[in-house]
């Protein structure tokens, strides 16, 4: 996960949290977040590093939408991710 920017982390936690959201329920998401909009010349290319890396699963709802899941790699990232942190933030 060092090699990710934060906001690919970000879309890997938000990716982590949902059941199958597609590009745009990521996109609604992640706006929230950062409290502007995010555009689809910024959300895409970032998902398809997370897909590139292994980190992501990308898959077909219909013939128009696709949706992402955590693989086991972008857990795996996740748990490591926390422990790393849980060195430096005591919650």
């Amino acid at each position: 996960m060092d090699d990710l920017t934060g906001f690919q982390r970000d879309l890997l936690y938000v990716i982590a949290a949902a059941d199958q959201p597609s590009g745009q329920d990521i996109k609604d998401e992640i706006e929230t977040y950062y409290s502007t909009e995010i555009n689809h010349g910024r959300l895409y290319p970032n998902l398809d590093t997370l897909v590139n890396k292994d980190l992501v699963e990308k898959g077909e709802l219909d013939r128009r939408t696709n949706y992402y899941a955590l693989a086991d790699e972008g857990d795996e990232a996740i748990e490591e991710r926390r422990e790393w942190e849980s060195q430096y933030v005591d919650l």
